[in-house]
């Protein structure tokens, strides 16, 4: 049961590593599949020998731009009053609706009050 259990993980991987490599083309993709499907257990084989090394680059390079759309977070500001001077500002530029305003305005002071 450990055995089919296992292969079926490592099918998963192939399958997504397959699907996330932006490379390869539709028809190789296809035929990568096909055999996976016909040829199962040697095919995965072949697979984790000849692109082993490529998958862990494409897991990588997919962490690195999950990093980088995660860098920017917007920074709190050191007081509430600042907080609800730029939702001020906002709304006299009308960016925001009075109802957005309120709600800034309120989890400034929230934030205030709760440490948060």
């Amino acid at each position: 049961m450990f055995y089919i259990a296992a292969y079926v993980f490592v099918v998963a991987l192939i399958l997504i590593d397959l699907f996330r490599d932006h490379e390869l083309s539709g028809w190789w993709k296809a035929v990568w599949v096909v055999f996976l499907i016909f040829v199962p257990f040697l095919t995965a084989l072949v697979y984790l020998i000849a692109r082993g090394g490529g998958m862990a680059a494409r897991a990588n390079a997919r962490h690195a731009r999950v990093a980088e759309d995660d860098s920017y977070r917007p920074t709190a500001s050191s007081s509430p009053s600042q907080d609800i001077a730029q939702a001020k500002a906002l709304l006299d530029a009308g960016t925001i609706t009075q109802g957005e305003f309120e709600a800034l305005k309120s989890k400034a002071l929230g934030n205030q009050y709760f440490g948060a």
